[in-house]
């Protein structure tokens, strides 16, 4: 069997890569370039543009010819974050018929059989996180494990893959998530009020409820962005920014909604993974980015949380109606 021809089960046509992108057009020329060289191809390519000022409209115009999919590209009328990004890919690829969606920033590539290795996972799991290379060309390790009373990543869950080749995730990332579209029924979009961070955590837990949800051990994206990181020896912590900072704290507001709606919400605990999320934070600032200032950020954050947390009016995001189903124009 040929990379192009897929896997039995699998049809790399019914697949679709949802890309967000925001005022980075040479990082989204070179995550392009690698899909047009891909095999095999999507059935569909879909760019959400934040409301970029730079380029990036006539950069994908650029690749229309070339990428050999049906190149589908929407702008934003405003900066709706990674959340809202995502929700609106998920929602286009979703209403184009695609059974498959993957998810990536534009700070990636796809490796040329990335989509074909994906595949070969369809036939037995609808939640599917694949491996990526850091930008050094070393292995990249995402925490695909939360602690569920915490509302933490486990930060030493097993980097490594025993015989079987994959391990159970109850999280996910939307930097490389291959997820089905009966799981995207059930659960609904991504919901945009996060505007980035613990969004696509929340929504890999969503999953994990839904179906086996799994990371496999192949390599299928290498980030293209260099991110300044303090190496503490089995683990990296990245650099951050202030917007981060804020928003790590203000959407546990958001995190708490979703856990007690389903029954998963343990106060005091969850008060805890707040509090060493905070001190994470901290650390952070200190050792990677060697600076003090940026608390305040945290600070705003917990503040704004604490509003959020107590919106009596707040409810989920709810299911995709059947009426989806179908192909309508987008």
């Amino acid at each position: 069997m040929t990379a192009a021809s897929g896997s039995p089960g699998f049809d790399p046509a019914t697949a679709t890569i949802a890309i967000v992108t925001y005022n980075r057009s040479g990082l989204l020329t070179r995550l392009l370039e690698s899909i047009a060289v891909m095999d095999p191809k999507p059935g569909h390519v879909v760019v959400i543009d934040n409301a970029s000022s730079d380029d990036t409209a006539d950069v994908v115009e650029g690749f229309r010819a070339r990428l050999g999919s049906e190149l589908v590209y929407r702008r934003m009328e405003t900066n709706t974050g990674g959340s809202g990004g995502f929700s609106e890919g998920m929602r286009v690829a979703h209403e184009l018929g695609s059974e498959w969606i993957w998810l990536m920033d534009d700070d990636v590539e796809v490796l040329p059989d990335g989509l074909a290795k994906m595949g070969a996972w369809a036939p037995r799991f609808k939640s599917i996180q694949g491996r990526r290379y850091d930008y050094d060309g070393s292995e990249f390790y995402w925490q695909y494990r939360l602690s569920i009373p915490f509302g933490i990543p486990i930060p030493f869950a097993p980097a490594g893959f025993d015989a079987s080749g994959y391990r159970d995730m109850n999280s996910g990332c939307f930097e490389g998530m291959f997820i089905h579209r009966d799981i995207v029924s059930e659960i609904g979009l991504p919901d945009p009020r996060f505007f980035i961070y613990w969004d696509d955590s929340i929504y890999g837990w969503l999953a994990s409820r839904k179906t086996a949800a799994v990371i496999v051990d192949e390599f299928v994206l290498r980030r293209t962005r260099e991110i300044r990181q303090w190496d503490m020896g089995i683990r990296h912590l990245n650099a951050s920014s202030d917007a981060y900072r804020y928003y790590i704290m203000r959407n546990r507001g958001y995190m708490k909604h979703y856990f007690k709606a389903h029954g998963a919400y343990r106060p005091v605990r969850f008060w805890l993974g707040s509090g060493l999320t905070f001190l994470k934070e901290l650390i952070r600032l200190v050792f990677v980015e060697r600076k003090i200032r940026g608390t305040s950020n945290l600070f705003r954050g917990i503040r704004d949380g604490r509003k959020i947390a107590k919106d009596k009016t707040w409810s989920p995001m709810p299911p995709l109606k059947a009426a989806s189903e179908g192909q309508p124009a987008v």
